[in-house]
């Protein structure tokens, strides 16, 4: 029984999305993001330096697939920390954006992640939310409350999403703050927030991935810069 069950978890460890994504392009000395791995995972720093991100992958991805999102982010203007769990589970690395936080200084922290690694984020967002300013939930949802007049919350998913349960989005939205936005990406689905392929159970997009990425990076950055600029004002959200 100790053989079978030893194999049955050396299986689904490995039985993972692999990243589509070639690293090397990424790495290049005359971009404008600076990206190098750490303890964490990858720690990609833009022209920005108030805000950063910490993001969560999905379950069973690989985290690398997630860099052209996030890589365009930071292009924009806010650092982002891509952060590695362990066996590409979110559940067993849920407080690592202590360890970064720690480390790290910004003014502004985001704390964001897809699928369930949104999910883990959420938990650790409602049991630390004097640590952060918000958090961004890419085809994913909170079960705990994220209420606060300073805290901000951006919800994206896609209209094709066939994996995300969408009673869970509906009964979240009773936890969420007063700045709320929700954005359903017409035409995307719950894979194209990553770059991995085709993820089972998942409906067919009609947008590719690198426009469903477009307009989440685009969403993501007005809120962050809409958070800097209410700070900077003095305006209490």
């Amino acid at each position: 029984m100790i053989v079978v069950f030893v194999v049955g978890c050396f299986w689904y460890i490995n039985d993972y999305y692999k990243s589509d994504v070639m690293m090397q392009q990424y790495f290049q000395d005359d971009s404008i993001v600076h990206m190098e791995e750490n303890d964490y995972g990858l720690y990609m720093d833009g022209p920005g330096d108030e805000s950063a991100l910490i993001f969560y992958p999905g379950a069973k991805v690989e985290y690398t697939a997630y860099v052209p999102l996030l890589c365009r982010l930071a292009e924009k203007g806010a650092d982002v920390f891509l952060i590695k769990m362990p066996c590409n589970l979110a559940f067993l690395g849920q407080n690592r954006a202590e360890d970064v936080m720690r480390t790290y200084e910004y003014e502004n922290w985001y704390l964001g992640g897809h699928s369930l690694g949104g999910a883990m984020a959420a938990l650790y967002a409602a049991e630390h939310p004097d640590d952060l300013d918000g958090m961004i939930l890419l085809a994913a949802y909170s079960t705990k409350d994220l209420h606060g007049d300073d805290f901000s919350v951006i919800s994206l998913y896609g209209s094709e999403d066939g994996v995300l349960n969408m009673d869970k989005i509906e009964e979240s939205r009773a936890y969420m703050p007063t700045n709320y936005t929700e954005i359903c990406i017409e035409g995307g689905n719950h894979a194209q927030f990553g770059n991995y392929g085709i993820q089972k159970g998942d409906g067919i997009a009609s947008i590719s991935g690198e426009e469903q990425q477009n307009q989440t990076v685009e969403a993501i950055y007005k809120m962050i810069m809409d958070d800097e600029s209410e700070s900077s004002s003095g305006t209490l959200r």
